[in-house]
């Protein structure tokens, strides 16, 4: 199977989980085509926006950092994350993220379900 970019569904999420800003998000598939995965996304996050702080039960999601500097809240720990960083939150942790720079924050982000 190929998915053109062009036939991905491209949602715009305002105040994403009571974060600021507007979040772009490039869905690559349809997670009803895929067992055990909830999103399979590119994220956008202009300067200044970020995504709220939230848990994560019976899942893992992974944010694997592309372009732009980042503040995550790992669990009550906030930590700077740039290019080539992933940050993994699952088993009732929790976890949001703030752009800290003047450019575009890009991460892919990918949600596992146990079930």
């Amino acid at each position: 199977m190929i998915i053109q970019r062009n036939a991905m569904k491209v949602e715009y999420k305002e105040h994403m989980r009571e974060g600021t800003g507007t979040v772009t998000i490039t869905h690559w598939v349809d997670e009803s085509t895929q067992p055990h995965t909830r999103l399979l996304a590119e994220l956008r996050l202009p300067p200044g926006a970020s995504i709220g702080l939230h848990r994560h039960d019976e899942e893992t999601e992974y944010f694997c950092i592309l372009a732009g500097t980042g503040v995550v809240n790992d669990d009550g720990q906030e930590t700077v994350v740039t290019p080539g960083d992933v940050v993994i939150t699952g088993n009732g942790a929790s976890h949001s993220i703030r752009n800290s720079d003047t450019v575009p924050l890009v991460l892919h982000g990918i949600i596992i379900t146990k079930s």
